[in-house]
């Protein structure tokens, strides 16, 4: 589409203003982005939540029972969930480093490498084991730590509030606060969706109505069914890796299911996956075809599952962004905005596509008059 219009004095000013609106929201966001994680992050969890209160509240027609006995549910799964995976998350820590000290330390293990690597990449290999900090990375007592410090990077100002230098009950202020915005908006999702059409002029309310509609059901098809699909290959690669024995194999397929909300994004998982089999190799004894003839099988059959039944059943013919999209809008959005810009990424992505499919490309309204 071609603008016909001329780029007049006043046009122009116009889009500096424009331009310097949203550098200034921008710099905005960043600048807040702590006190607005615990926002975002309550925000997508009523996002992901919403469906299965609606679902309670077809049995209980009042929606603060239904959203109670929802917050009740997930809570209780999530409880079962930790209590089942965090001991062995810390058992498989603690075996990692066993494997490490038996790296820099094992006489057997020397005998092992030699046969399966050339002498100066087992030299490296088992200097990098014999480093202070790596050995120190895998002792039980320090997993809690290196959780911290990690959380710390990636939630800064929400991870302040949990565990700052205040107090223990300056922490459970700050989940509080998660929690209130959470309640809240469950008890409100339902009118506001229906509510805030009303505050629309009525001259532009259709079309904007249309544009509103186009970007929920791009959320809705893909970002909900895409964070489905990670999550059941994520425990099933978890489950995969721990039945070959994989070290660190349940901590490794949750982090695959974790990359997998960006489509194939999941293969980069193979690179950690064939490292982790050389040291189970050389731990075990087992010939190292066979243990990464045994990862092979496990990325081969969750993918199997994920192209033949779970993407097919749960995202049907919706086929959302580009991979390569996905992870620009990524990178794009976390660096403009930290972590609060990872949790805004897609949907403000999807909102922007949305608005030039419906708008811009069509040629039906000027983005800057």
């Amino acid at each position: 589409m071609t603008d016909s219009k001329p780029y007049t004095f006043d046009r122009v000013v116009r889009i500096i203003i424009t331009a310097g609106f949203l550098f200034g929201l921008i710099w905005l966001l960043g600048y807040l982005s702590d006190v607005l994680i615990p926002f975002a992050v309550a925000f997508l969890l009523a996002y992901l939540m919403n469906p299965l209160v609606q679902l309670v509240q077809k049995k209980i027609s009042n929606r603060a029972a239904a959203v109670l006995i929802s917050l009740l549910a997930v809570i209780a799964a999530a409880v079962l969930l930790g209590k089942v995976t965090i001991p062995l998350v810390v058992k498989e820590v603690a075996y990692m480093g066993k494997i490490l000290s038996d790296l820099a330390n094992n006489a057997d293990f020397a005998q092992r490498a030699a046969k399966m690597f050339p002498a100066d990449l087992w030299q490296f290999i088992k200097d990098f084991a014999s480093r202070p900090e790596i050995q120190d990375l895998f002792k039980t007592e320090k997993l809690w730590q290196t959780a911290g410090a990690v959380l710390n990077k990636m939630l800064p100002g929400l991870w302040g509030l949990i565990s700052g230098t205040a107090s223990f009950l300056m922490g459970l202020v700050g989940l509080a606060i998660i929690a209130l915005y959470l309640i809240f908006l469950l008890l409100d999702y339902q009118a506001f969706s229906r509510g805030w059409k009303d505050l629309t002029p009525p001259a532009y309310r259709e079309s904007f109505i249309g544009f509103v509609a186009e970007f929920e059901l791009a959320m809705n098809s893909y970002f909900r069914g895409q964070a489905a699909i990670a999550s059941i290959c994520g425990i099933l690669f978890a489950i995969g890796f721990a039945l070959i024995g994989l070290p660190l194999g349940i901590l490794l397929g949750l982090f695959i299911g974790l990359l997998n909300m960006v489509p194939y994004l999941q293969l980069i998982g193979i690179i950690p996956a064939v490292l982790l089999a050389l040291f189970h190799s050389l731990e075990s004894g087992i010939s190292i075809w066979i243990v990464l003839g045994l990862t092979g099988v496990v990325f081969a059959v969750v993918q199997l599952v994920q192209d033949a039944i779970l993407t097919p059943k749960i995202m049907g013919k919706v086929t959302g962004m580009n991979p390569a999209m996905i992870m620009l809008s990524l990178s794009i959005w976390g660096k403009l905005l930290g972590f609060l810009g990872l949790i805004i990424a897609l949907p403000m992505t999807y909102l922007l596509l949305a608005y030039y499919r419906r708008f811009l490309a069509a040629g039906r309204v000027e983005p800057v008059t």
